[in-house]
């Protein structure tokens, strides 16, 4: 099985993948397995205090509750837009589960060239989810992820991640309007059974939901004029299927487009015949040193088709 995390600032996401139920046509014996099948996921929050032991814990009793074996992984791999927890999950994975993890970060193969101006500073999660979504539906497309922050990533024909918009995301704009107001309560966020709302936090969910709604339809419009009209639409994120439902553009909501993003680049960095990450015990080069000296040097851009690091966290 392989292990896959999504780290953002508020919320990880977690998924295991299996096997394939069936073997692919004109694969080879040696073939690096393809775990396509997710049994199972979960999303819990992000606890930057948090000690090795505590996320230990924890994982091994999501994987108790979903009857899978720590003992069956044979692959992890980790997105991450909270630098300390980095070294917290790397850990994790070698006491809890005897295995490397596979992190996003410089010298990881994704096989898609970043058209930023500086590559760097481009979010982790975002190059994941631009690989998926491109792989999933094809090109030009848009990703728009519903997070701490909501993203818009752009991705041309050709598989070219072109660069995007970040805004704050609805959770921020509620939070601020309830701590800078003096009689506002805080209220969920939620789609309202009418825009006209007859009390203080109908109003407030109306206000929320509508007003973000025709602000990510304001910059979908705006970005499919420059893209084109044929471009496709993804969203993903906590709240994708509540804003996504609403929007004149969003033709499709994939709850795990990240996951999938992390399995594509797990498997175009593990070499053919090995498949597993490898385990902490045998104390090799890590999976990313290995990945690195399999392909070309990185360009002189921060490296093209490669992961970006990412300084300052965007969800």
């Amino acid at each position: 099985m392989l292990f896959v995390l999504d780290v953002g600032n508020t919320n990880t996401v977690l998924g295991v993948f299996a096997l394939a139920a069936h073997v692919h046509p004109n694969a080879d014996s040696d073939d690096t397995p393809r775990y396509e099948r997710l049994v199972a996921n979960w999303r819990v929050a992000t606890r930057q205090g948090s000690t090795v032991d505590e996320y230990g814990v924890l994982f091994r009793n999501l994987f108790s509750m979903a009857s899978l074996e720590a003992s069956g992984i044979r692959g992890i791999v980790i997105s991450s837009v909270v630098p300390p927890l980095d070294p917290v999950l790397r850990q994790v994975c070698e006491r809890y589960f005897n295995s490397k993890p596979l992190l996003i970060e410089p010298g990881v193969k994704t096989g898609m060239p970043v058209h930023y101006d500086n590559p760097a500073e481009v979010g982790a999660d975002r190059i994941v989810n631009a690989v998926a979504a491109f792989e999933k539906y094809g090109g030009p497309c848009v990703i728009v992820d519903f997070g701490t922050a909501t993203t818009f990533d752009c991705v041309s024909a050709k598989g070219e991640y072109m660069g995007g918009v970040i805004c704050p995301g609805i959770g921020i704009s509620a939070d601020a309007l309830f701590q800078r107001t003096a009689r506002l309560p805080r209220v969920e966020i939620r789609k309202p059974s009418r825009v006209i709302g007859t009390n203080t936090v109908g109003s407030l969910q109306s206000g929320l939901y509508y007003g973000y709604l025709g602000l990510v339809d304001g910059i979908l419009e705006l970005l499919l004029d420059e893209l084109g009209k044929d471009t496709k639409v993804v969203a993903t994120g906590g709240l994708g299927p509540m804003i996504g439902t609403g929007s004149k553009y969003i033709k499709q909501v994939d709850d795990f487009l990240t996951l999938e993003g992390l399995r594509i680049i797990w498997e175009r960095n593990v070499t053919a015949g090995a498949g597993l990450a490898p385990k902490a015990a045998q104390k090799p080069s890590s999976p990313l040193s290995k990945a690195a000296s399999r392909t070309s040097p990185a360009k002189s851009n921060g490296g093209e088709d490669r992961a970006p690091s990412n300084p300052r966290s965007t969800r």
